[in-house]
């Protein structure tokens, strides 16, 4: 008799979250469920669901049988307690923070953030009296002088977007463990596929689902995972402050969450043999993917990635932003895009993209070169990608 497994990620990537309730009317997909309320026969009954007693929704606000579903997948696949949803990435994200940290806390992250997490840090925490520490993302020995000057919240982010730079989850979370700093780690690039943080140290998991869980450019939507105490009070931040996930979006990302790990296995594939490409192209000045040997963050995500190093890489080409604006519109497979994580291929600089919401300065300051373009590897053939990079870059030579 054959040893039992834990359940594969495929498995649960289709099955995650839609066996645990009876579906309407023997139904194979999850409905969707637009509903705004749900309606109850007796007060006894009606108020047990309110309070959480009995299982139950009352307001779609709060929880919906559809978007239940969801959460339910996702916490499946990062191997959690619990998850709750949002109505897009930045919401889990500000809606995470706003929840652990009040005036007079400290949070310590890394200079390296998404553009948007970057404007929470430097524009809406500071006037809160909330200190805030951003770090050089490689210098694991000043995050943790500054873990160890005490905070309350340890955000990482990694790989980062749009440096693709990495950072060590374990080990971080055991420094902010014993400062009891809450870690809370942005898993969008890497996807539950390719990493999960939870099993190395973090206490909290979010995700843009707008991104390579929906994996189809069709749906907002952000989720995070955890330990249920935690994403308890996170919940109940959300459902007072209303960002919710709403029932048409959270079918969407269901439906493309079940071919999940095989367009994220394929993505991991092209990604890595585009980068060694780019790597020997005179046209191409750096290459930042993890899985490359030469990246500095390499030994760090091949111990803590699984499966591949993601669909994510970036470049810089010779000739900075001017060379961009000449050789992007050039391509054929690839739309210019502020997207990512989708079957297509997306492109674009930080400019246009993940750091739009920043100044030059700014995002000079987060070590983020204007010349840089970001890629986010689709389903295509690989060797169709491969040559309308080359095309595209030969306008440049």
């Amino acid at each position: 008799m054959r040893e039992k497994k834990e359940i594969g990620q495929s498995t649960k990537s289709i099955w995650g979250g839609e066996q645990e309730h009876e579906l309407y009317e023997r139904s194979t997909q999850v409905p969707v469920v637009h509903s705004v309320s749900f309606g109850y026969k007796d007060i006894d009954t009606w108020h047990k669901a309110a309070l959480g007693v009995v299982e139950g929704h009352i307001y779609s606000r709060n929880t919906n049988p559809t978007v239940r579903a969801f959460e339910d997948k996702v916490k499946e696949l990062e191997n959690a307690e619990a998850a709750t949803s949002f109505s897009s990435g930045m919401a889990a994200i500000s809606n995470t923070l706003a929840t652990f940290l009040k005036s007079g806390e400290r949070v310590v992250s890394i200079k390296d953030s998404y553009g948007g997490t970057n404007v929470i840090f430097n524009e809406f925490l500071p006037p809160l009296n909330i200190d805030v520490s951003l770090c050089e993302t490689h210098d694991h020995d000043q995050i943790m002088s500054e873990i160890a000057k005490g905070c309350q919240v340890l955000y990482l982010e990694t790989p980062t977007n749009p440096t693709i730079k990495i950072t060590n989850i374990k080990k971080l979370s055991e420094a902010a463990k014993k400062v009891g700093a809450i870690v809370v780690v942005d898993n969008t690039f890497a996807t539950p596929i390719n990493q999960n943080p939870l099993a190395l140290g973090a206490d909290i998991v979010l995700h843009s689902a707008s991104k390579y869980l929906g994996g189809h450019a069709d749906a907002l939507g952000g989720v995070i995972c955890g330990s249920k105490k935690l994403v308890e009070k996170v919940y109940h931040y959300r459902e007072i402050n209303g960002a919710t996930l709403a029932p048409m979006d959270a079918y969407s990302l269901l439906r493309g969450m079940k071919t999940l790990k095989l367009r994220v296995e394929r993505q991991n594939e092209s990604a890595m043999i585009i980068a060694k490409h780019l790597q020997k192209h005179p046209m191409v000045e750096q290459v930042n993917y993890p899985g490359l040997e030469t990246h500095p963050g390499h030994d760090i995500a091949k111990e803590q990635m699984h499966g591949g190093y993601g669909g994510m890489l970036s470049f810089a080409v010779k000739g900075d932003l001017e060379a961009i604006k000449k050789f992007l519109p050039k391509l054929k497979y690839a739309h210019m895009a502020a997207n990512l994580g989708c079957v297509e291929t997306v492109v674009g600089p930080p400019l246009t993209t993940s750091h739009v919401e920043c100044s030059a300065n700014e995002r000079a300051a987060a070590g983020i070169p204007e010349g840089l373009v970001r890629y986010s590897t689709g389903i295509e053939d690989v060797e169709d990608l491969i040559n309308d990079l080359d095309q595209a870059l030969s306008y440049l030579s």
